[in-house]
């Protein structure tokens, strides 16, 4: 049967909706052509720094001519199966683009535009690019109409507040990432975006924080100050506030929650230790090379770094490891199995064990997924199984772990549990 026929409508490939937050699903389905016919549908975007990252699968339409990614499965390509928005997580950086690439948005308040395309036949897009019969424009966003964006830059404090639409007052959380610095705003906005006020905090790794870039320089003094920031906001409940952290801000988070004075509604980690390869939170915790770390480093057979041994509970400063028996908030800890950045299902083990110790079983969440690595992110994010840590002065890339099915599902199930959990622990 010819594609173009002068009785027969042409083909059409649909988003449902065109625009939506990150965090929501789109339905891609396609009509109006041959039955039982092979095709390929090809996704495309730019990150904010100009990268293209793509994705593919292969199709059969049915009897009917048309296929549906909600209900019909990949033969071939990104990724196989039935997996609705596979074409979304499943994105690589497309043949020729810079190494040691990791997808995060830079601008919140600008959307990812993803080019979808309807190509016939089972065909490879790096190899043939085949013929384009059909195609569609999808946004995604991070952040919904009416959400506030605020840089803080105040009593010291170096941050990001979002505000959700509405008067208020809100719950809240306070948003820490990992050492790899900077400020990244995407999981607050998102957060606000579901009606909880968000201030994503920087603590290393940014022009606006006192001292060498690639050190801690600030204490306990700074986090608890961020905390009663959002505390003192006029829009904020204050007893109401959680925190949230991954990788070394897992270890931030838990270390905030049990200082005197701080008084959080919920806590959540994701992949992090419960202490640090350093006495003092402040002192010489740095992302270069160390003696004292490098002992625990192990590298696999590209020479990627795999972390994993230094944050081993029995690798820990004892004076840094948090006292979590004083914990007395709601705990979610997220864990990936397949983790090689953190020793995630140690640490977790000993969250557990301590909490029962103290009578507290009752406030421990354990969320563990088989196959998910390091890098548990908003859902139907692309996977980084490993990318550049550092460039400069020299090139060091870092294995996060985790494979591309398991690691999206994770995301997935992880982020529509935190939001029960924050539900359950802030607005209750």
């Amino acid at each position: 049967m010819r594609w173009e026929s002068s009785t027969r409508p042409a083909p059409l490939l649909t988003a449902t909706p065109v625009r939506t937050l990150v965090d929501e699903q789109t339905c891609i389905k396609a009509s109006f052509l041959p039955s039982n016919h092979p095709v390929t549908v090809c996704a495309r975007m730019r990150s904010d720094e100009g990268d293209l990252w793509q994705s593919f699968a292969h199709y059969n339409t049915n009897s009917s001519g048309m296929f549906n990614l909600n209900s019909d499965h990949s033969v071939g390509g990104s990724y196989s199966g039935c997996e609705p928005m596979g074409l979304f997580w499943s994105m690589q950086p497309a043949p020729g683009e810079r190494e040691g690439l990791r997808l995060r948005k830079k601008c919140v308040e600008s959307p990812y535009t993803v080019q979808i395309s309807l190509l016939e036949g089972h065909v490879s897009p790096n190899q043939d690019p085949g013929k384009e019969v059909a195609a569609v424009t999808a946004e995604r966003w991070y952040m919904s109409p009416g959400v506030k964006r605020q840089e803080i830059r105040q009593n010291g404090l170096v941050g990001t507040l979002f505000i959700p639409p509405g008067p208020g007052p809100f719950p809240a959380m306070l948003d820490m990432w990992g050492m790899g610095g900077g400020l990244p705003e995407y999981r607050s906005s998102l957060f606000a975006s579901r009606g909880y006020a968000s201030f994503c905090l920087a603590y290393v790794g940014h022009k606006d924080l006192p001292g060498p870039s690639n050190t801690v320089n600030v204490g306990d003094s700074y986090f608890k100050a961020a905390f009663q920031f959002l505390q003192e906001h006029s829009q904020i409940s204050a007893d109401r506030i959680g925190i949230v952290g991954l990788s070394y801000g897992c270890y931030l988070t838990l270390h905030t929650g049990t200082l005197p004075g701080v008084k959080p509604a919920c806590l959540i980690g994701i992949n992090g230790p419960v202490g640090s390869s350093r006495e003092l939170l402040h002192v010489n915790v740095t992302t270069k090379k160390s003696d004292q770390d490098q002992v625990f480093w192990s590298f696999d057979d590209q020479g990627y770094i795999i972390f994993k041994q230094t944050s081993l509970p029995s690798n820990l400063h004892p004076e840094s490891i948090v006292k979590l028996e004083e914990i007395t908030c709601p705990l979610m800890y997220i864990v990936g199995e397949d983790d090689l950045s953190a020793s995630s299902i140690e640490n977790a083990d000993l969250i557990e064990k301590t909490l029962r110790a103290a009578g507290k079983s009752h406030l421990f969440t354990r969320l563990s997924y088989p196959g998910a690595g390091h890098l548990i992110e908003p859902p139907y994010s692309p996977m980084s199984r490993a990318s550049f840590w550092v460039i400069k002065p020299e090139k060091l890339m870092t294995l996060w772990g985790g494979h591309p099915a398991p690691h999206a599902a994770a995301q997935e199930d992880a982020w529509r549990k935190m939001l029960a959990f924050m539900e359950l622990s802030l607005r209750r």
